[in-house]
């Protein structure tokens, strides 16, 4: 299942359909930013998908979503806020579940 706007927009509490591209524009952002940050689906086929890995990414995409919906502007009086801590600490596993699984695929090829 992938991460989708009705998820976000419940979860954000969200009514109406206002925003609806504007929460789609997060959800895409937010899913390219962590495959980047974690590994392609070229590496490692079918990864984002596995069992164990789907809720940990879709939990990611939500929460970076979430955080480009609440902190919106570029300028602001406030202190900087980046990227959330939950964010950061998923990328981390997945990573290393990326990094296990391409070991895996790498030695079944040679």
């Amino acid at each position: 299942m992938a991460a989708n706007s009705e998820t976000l927009k419940s979860s954000l509490r969200i009514d109406g359909d206002d925003d609806d591209e504007l929460l789609k524009g997060y959800l895409s952002a937010a899913t390219s930013y962590i495959k980047q940050a974690i590994g392609d689906e070229n590496g490692v086929p079918g990864f984002y998908e596995a069992e164990g890995v789907n809720n940990l990414f879709e939990t990611a995409v939500y929460a970076l979503a979430g955080s480009y919906w609440f902190y919106r502007t570029s300028i602001t009086s406030n202190a900087v806020n980046p990227v959330d801590l939950v964010v950061d600490s998923i990328i981390g596993q997945l990573r290393g579940l990326y990094n296990q699984k391409q070991d895996e695929v790498n030695d079944n090829g040679d």
